[in-house]
């Protein structure tokens, strides 16, 4: 994972930043296609994830807070790795507008911390149902504090696997 601070041009106006630059990710080691972008707009106390794809259809995620406030979330879920298991999250919003780079190989969520959000992330590879998988938002192993009390779940999520059943679908490669 990657933490992307842009530079951001602020004056009486508002602000001014790029969002994007092939170049600029390049430089950092991003040096993925992106071939989609999704936005949610979601309340406080939702939690969305945590979710990845497999397969040739496994995505890297380029995240972002638009407007609000979420903690996002990512869990390494390549076996044999030394943070397997192990979650990230950083507390992403719309003031400092930092970005997160989530390679394959992570299952990705974040929870809406401001009374609403709006979350944009570019993928490397285009949504396939027959490839997303999910993990139990609250799973007992992985013991994640989202940072809220009352958590609104979609039907999906909550039934999503634990961790410790999960495939082994990605193998870390030193």
């Amino acid at each position: 994972m990657l933490i992307i601070e842009p530079d951001v041009f602020s004056d009486d106006r508002g602000f001014f930043f790029e969002s994007f630059s092939k170049m600029q990710y390049d430089e950092v080691g991003i040096k993925y296609e992106f071939v989609q972008d999704n936005f949610s707009k979601s309340k406080k106390g939702t939690i969305r994830g945590l979710h990845y794809q497999i397969g040739d259809k496994a995505q890297g995620k380029l995240c972002q807070v638009i407007v609000g406030e979420v903690l996002d979330v990512a869990v390494d879920i390549r076996f044999n790795s030394p943070t397997f298991g192990i979650y990230f999250s950083l507390v992403l919003d719309s003031q400092k507008k930092f970005q997160l780079w989530i390679p394959p190989g992570f299952a990705h969520g974040f929870s809406v911390l401001s009374d609403e959000a709006i979350f944009s992330y570019k993928c490397t590879n285009y949504y396939s149902k027959a490839h997303e998988r999910a993990i139990l938002f609250n799973d007992p192993d992985l013991n994640i504090d989202w940072k809220t009390s009352n958590p609104v779940i979609s039907e999906k999520d909550l039934k999503a696997t634990l961790f410790k059943n999960i495939e082994k679908d990605f193998f870390y490669k030193p």
